[in-house]
């Protein structure tokens, strides 16, 4: 199998979808890799390492993608990239669909068999390849989040876990999965005053057991919502419902009676987001105000940290990565139903029934199209 690489080339990203290691594998399986030059220099590897574990590499994006039946990368293709997509690719990254239209018609129209990363879900309904983003961003929206609660930037001037004579920080956080553990886990360990609201009343358990007593835990309703978030000083967002748009949980006005200089960090952006006044932000332009709170809706959190975030996803999408190599997509889907689901489109059809629904759009059965 022929792989490629190609550099990334949204704001302020510097992810990579394969580390050396990670090339070494593919090859040492006998297939060629091709990454583009200087793909790997925002996470700290340089093309020398990619040519010593056995990597080619091609001078420009063109050729790049020229290179490879199956095409690996982070975040999923955008305008200047459209050109390189074409019938019998196998593409296999981040697409987040249901919140992109013109990507959708894309993929559809060129015949790409496109398999998304946050879409592959194992039988216990886990996400092994969105994980280990979900816990990069969900560490982050913390640290960005008490960012951006300094005056300077917008915020009311809270340090999230005060000192002692004074009170620390609110923060709720909306959905107790993978990314809101994790903005959990940091908020609580930097002092701050912790509220989680999730509908899974056993996950709201094991987190009150976890933390004993150091975290307030809710059922998440709309009253129940409205009381927090009003209250708060940072909101997080992190609920997913996977391949779907987000639910839209925070209301315009909630925010309008929010204290002045809260901030919402919005992790389900990639998603649509979950706050109705969210809309996507760059790193070099992160945040907006809406009323009187700040948002904060970057939608590749992850690629701020890209030496973390590069080892992380690729110890994740390698053994998939191999498998698509090794036996082809159709096979690989075949032997493997979680890798099955990240299919997204092929031949033309969308295979995804909560994208096609999301975009009013047609969708074929996964059954059919695997057969």
């Amino acid at each position: 199998m022929k792989v490629a690489v190609p550099s990334e080339i949204k704001n302020n990203e510097y992810r990579v979808a394969i580390t050396p290691s990670g090339v070494h594998e593919l090859v040492a399986a006998g297939h060629t890799v091709t990454v583009q030059a200087g793909a790997g220099l925002g996470s700290s590897i340089t093309d020398a390492e990619y040519v010593a574990a056995g990597a080619a590499i091609a001078a420009d994006a063109a050729s790049t993608w020229a290179a490879g039946d199956l095409v690996l990368k982070v975040k999923e293709p955008i305008e200047p990239e459209y050109g390189f997509l074409r019938e019998g690719l196998v593409l296999f990254t981040y697409l987040h669909l249901a919140a992109d239209l013109e990507l959708t018609k894309q993929l559809v129209e060129k015949r790409v068999t496109a398999i998304a990363y946050e879409t592959v879900q194992l039988p216990n309904r886990q996400l092994p390849l969105l994980a280990p983003m979900s816990e990069v961003a969900g560490r982050l929206s913390v640290l960005v989040g008490a960012q951006t609660l300094m005056r300077q930037n917008g915020g009311n001037g809270t340090l999230l876990g005060g000192v002692p004579g004074t009170r620390p920080a609110k923060v709720v956080v909306l959905g107790g999965g993978v990314a809101g553990t994790n903005a959990v886990a940091m908020a609580v360990g930097l002092g701050a005053e912790v509220t989680v609201l999730d509908n899974n009343i056993n996950r709201l358990r094991e987190l009150d057991h976890h933390y004993a007593g150091r975290l307030k835990t809710i059922a998440s309703n709309t009253l129940e919502i409205d009381k927090a978030v009003t209250d708060a000083d940072l909101v997080i967002g992190s609920v997913l419902i996977p391949g779907a748009k987000a639910p839209k949980l925070v209301t315009n006005d909630h925010v309008r009676r929010m204290k002045p200089g809260s901030v919402l960090v919005d992790i389900a952006i990639d998603q649509g987001g979950c706050f109705a006044d969210s809309h996507a932000t760059t790193h070099s332009d992160p945040t907006f105000k809406v009323h009187d709170a700040i948002f904060y809706c970057v939608a590749n959190m992850p690629g701020a940290v890209p030496h973390t975030s590069t080892y992380a996803l690729t110890n994740a999408t390698l053994p998939y990565a191999k498998a698509l190599a090794n036996k082809g997509w159709k096979a690989a889907c075949a032997a493997d139903g979680s890798l099955a689901l990240g299919l997204n489109s092929h031949d033309g059809w969308l295979t995804n029934e909560a994208v096609a629904v999301a975009h009013g759009l047609e969708s074929k059965n996964l059954s059919d199209v695997l057969s």
